[in-house]
């Protein structure tokens, strides 16, 4: 067994028509306090060029929770609120290290929707057996179970999907079993035509989950737009738009998870592209396809499982010519464009497909580095 890592299990939990209330009120003051305090800081940066600490905003708020007006902040978790003013503290911390944009306020009809809460005193508790969750505030809850081993309970995200569903993202200590010893060295290109071209010539397909639902989406979209607003029926169409993209994540999230395992499984090096995306998709006509591949979160979820493995992955510079280097001699084809997809070096006279080139570019330049 590897050392203990922070893994997290998200479940889906089905709480009472009174816990659904008590979930609903403790986002909203997590919300609240999000917001109080991102305007607080923008008042006192105006009148005294300073930044708030958290410990200046948390013993704020403790006085806050006991004025009347505001004493209904003591009805919910604590955690909940205190974790809401570290999250503003972090994204504080973000922006000013570059990291980040400006930190905005949070809306109510925003698509993350949940809180967090802390374990301390035996306030949470798992109940394998009949598969139950108790939440600080909110009681026992009802969970489905998968058969995984939940560790160690670090803390537990508590959240809402626009489609009304509610989950648990339990973060624990847990051990990960080593998988067998790879061999295996590859380098990856990653497309929009195509997922992700291997060095090895493999060829991982885009499923383009988000295209292929945008007709069915547009339908949907439409017809809960000619519904009268405030109805019942113009609820019932917003659940079925929500529900269709939640299908179309859950679809991706799925996807991307059985490919990175993949690689993880078979590798011992992987080496990618630190690709700029925030930048990428400022471009209109390719923006609504990069999002649906969904490039970093897929390399997201490869690092982190090569670290639980134990196996190594190399970013590649953004400016580095992948495409345009000669794989066998290193020739920089200077003149190669963007539409061209096979040529041939002018020095070796080699003839390449360009994405499968480039994946072995990035292979050889990863071994570089980690040699040096």
């Amino acid at each position: 067994m590897t050392e203990p890592v922070k893994k997290a299990f998200k479940v889906r939990i089905y709480p009472t028509p009174d816990q659904q209330a008590q979930i609903n009120k403790t986002i909203g003051c997590a919300r609240w306090v999000y917001n109080h305090f991102l305007a607080w800081h923008v008042e006192v940066y105006k009148a005294e060029k300073r930044y708030m600490s958290y410990t200046e905003c948390s013993a704020m708020l403790t006085q806050i929770k006991a004025t009347p007006n505001t004493g209904w902040l003591a009805e919910v978790d604590k955690f909940a609120l205190q974790n809401s003013l570290k999250d503003l503290d972090e994204s504080y911390k973000n922006f000013f290290e570059g990291r980040a944009g400006y930190p905005k306020f949070k809306s109510k009809r925003g698509p993350k929707q949940s809180y967090q809460t802390n374990l301390t005193n035996n306030n949470i508790r798992i109940d394998v057996k009949h598969h139950r969750i108790k939440l600080p505030k909110v009681g026992w809850v009802e969970y489905a179970a998968d058969g995984r081993e939940i560790g160690n309970i670090i803390n537990v995200t508590v959240s809402r999907t626009p489609s009304g569903k509610y989950s648990a993202s339990i973060l624990c200590q847990v051990k990960i079993k080593p998988l067998n010893v790879a061999t295996g060295e590859v380098g990856i290109d990653m497309g929009l035509k195509k997922f992700a071209i291997l060095s090895s010539d493999e060829v991982v397909e885009n499923p383009q989950y988000y295209v292929k639902a945008q007709e069915k989406l547009t339908k949907l979209q439409r017809t809960y737009s000619k519904k009268k607003k405030g109805s019942k029926n113009r609820e019932k169409a917003r659940i079925k738009v929500a529900r269709q993209h939640e299908k179309v994540v859950n679809q991706r999230r799925d996807f991307q998870h059985k490919v990175s395992k993949k690689l993880v499984d078979e590798n011992k090096v992987i080496s990618m592209e630190d690709l700029r995306i925030k930048n990428m998709v400022k471009n209109r006509k390719v923006a609504k396809a990069i999002s649906d591949a969904g490039w970093g979160e897929f390399r997201r979820m490869v690092e982190y499982k090569a670290t639980w493995y134990g196996r190594t992955v190399v970013i590649i510079d953004t400016f580095y010519p992948s495409s345009k280097l000669c794989g066998k001699c290193g020739t920089k084809n200077a003149m190669l464009t963007l539409s061209v997809r096979e040529w041939q070096c002018p020095v070796c006279g080699t003839i390449h497909d360009r994405d499968i080139n480039a994946a072995r570019n990035i292979l050889a330049e990863g071994k570089r580095i980690l040699a040096s």
